[in-house]
This record gives C-alpha cells, sequence and structure tokens, in this order.
C-alpha cells in the first residue's frame, strides 16, 4: 500500500503517503486509499483526529504524471480526485497536516482544507498548475484569493512562483513551522491535544467555522475540475507534460 495507516494514542490517526522514492506523488490509487481510509476515519468513534504526512524528504510531489495522463485516457477514472477534494471539505473531525519539503500543485492545495498545517523549515510549496497548461485546482482558486487577495493569488497560481515554510505561514497556508527533525512530534502533540478536547463539542463548532462556505466551496471545487479537464487535452498541455516527462 502507499498509504499507510498509522495509530498514536489518544484516537489521532496518521494517513502517511509511502511513496518517497517518487517523491510521495499520488496515483489515482492512492486518492482512492485516501478517500476510502478518510471514510473510515469519520465513522469510527475511536479516532478524533486525522494527521496527513509523507514518508521521506517531500511530502508530496502532486500527481504521477505518467499514471495520470495513463487516466486521463478515461475521464471517469480521475473522477476519484475530485471525490477525494469533496471528501477533504466534509471531513468532520479535526484534519492536520506535517508536512516538509516539496508540496507541490495538489500537494499544496490539499493543504487549504486541513484545520491546521505543521510545516518543516524545509518545505517548498509550487502551484505549477498554469506553466503546466492547467488551472488551478482542488479549491485554490477560491481559498488562496480569500486569503492573499487578488494579487498575491495571481502570484502564486498564475506565476506559479514557489515559496517556503515562512512564507506559506505568512500566507496563512501553516499554522506553525518547526526544524524537520521536530516535525512529527510537534505535529502529534498538537493532535493529542486536540484529541483531549470534548470531541462532539470539537466536531461542532469546526461545521461553524466550515459550513458558511462549504456549498460554494463544493462548485467552485466543481468548476476548475470541468475546466482542469478540458485543459488535459489542450496542445498547450500536451506539450508541457512531454517536456517534463523528458525533463
Amino acid at each position: 500500500m502507499s498509504v499507510e495507516r498509522i495509530e498514536h494514542p489518544q484516537g489521532v490517526v496518521e494517513l502517511r503517503l509511502s511513496r518517497p522514492e517518487k517523491r510521495n506523488a499520488l496515483t489515482l490509487a492512492m486518492y482512492g486509499q485516501l478517500v476510502e481510509l478518510l471514510n473510515a476515519a469519520t465513522e469510527d468513534s475511536d479516532t478524533r483526529v486525522v494527521v496527513l504526512s509523507g514518508a521521506g524528504e517531500a511530502f508530496c510531489a502532486g500527481n504521477d504524471i505518467a499514471d495520470f495522463l495513463n487516466g486521463a485516457s478515461d475521464p471517469t477514472q480521475l473522477r476519484i480526485i475530485i471525490r477525494f477534494l469533496h471528501t477533504l471539505v466534509d471531513f468532520p473531525k479535526p484534519l492536520l497536516a506535517a508536512v516538509q519539503g516539496d508540496a507541490v500543485g495538489i500537494g499544496t492545495t490539499m493543504l487549504l482544507h486541513c484545520d491546521l498545517v505543521i510545516a518543516a523549515d524545509t518545505l517548498k510549496c509550487q502551484l505549477p498548475f498554469v506553466r503546466l497548461g492547467l488551472v488551478p485546482e482542488g479549491g485554490s482558486s477560491l481559498l488562496i484569493t480569500q486569503r492573499l487577495g487578488q494579487r498575491q493569488a495571481f502570484e502564486l497560481l498564475i506565476e506559479g512562483k514557489p515559496f517556503g515554510a515562512e512564507h506559506a505561514m505568512q500566507a496563512g497556508l501553516v499554522n506553525q513551522v518547526a526544524p524537520e527533525t521536530e516535525l512529527a512530534a510537534t505535529a502529534l502533540a498538537r493532535a493529542g491535544a486536540l484529541a483531549a478536547l470534548p470531541p462532539e463539542a470539537v466536531r461542532l463548532s469546526k461545521r461553524l467555522l466550515r459550513d458558511t462556505q462549504r456549498e460554494e466551496l463544493h462548485r467552485v471545487i466543481d468548476t476548475e475540475a470541468t475546466l482542469f479537464a478540458q485543459r488535459l487535452g489542450s496542445a498547450e498541455a500536451q506539450t508541457a507534460f512531454k517536456a517534463f516527462l523528458q525533463g
């Protein structure tokens, strides 16, 4: 399995991307695993907090391009990615992320749906959608613009400039920065503290924070996905992907 489920004390469950040799680039099968594991965590009364993490030097290098392009020949296969994003939006329990090294594309946009993000000082985010002939995904066109305003969102989403942990914290994408050697312990400590709070009060409070724009976010994710799928067949995207695979 490329996604590990690790149980920690106090009802903390870690879902670890475990494909370090590929910098945890996501395959369609891994998306399916994540959906299943998140749904199971929703139903499991013993699970109070979920932590997303990545094995090795990178959190997530985005989609596995070869697997992604193979799936693109049958668009129904790509629906699992959209289902994953909607699952993140609707996840009712605290969702944390512990991130280090590269967080590219969806490796960054999934962080927008986490309640707390703890980053190593080695974090390097990038949203290279336009460079690949595509458009933003994961609700990022809404959420990043809300956080930063249109001009800074333009820099990140259209120019695709990489940015590190401190910039990510200033942009409201990260709550805390820690040395990489302390990342796991720091994230698990915060997860444990959350797990110790009254669980129903936590879930209801999260719902209050999230519900005001939940429907809008689902709609934006679907709109982005429609445009994204259209762009996959474009000459611009095909050229960019070919250059990526050859480079």
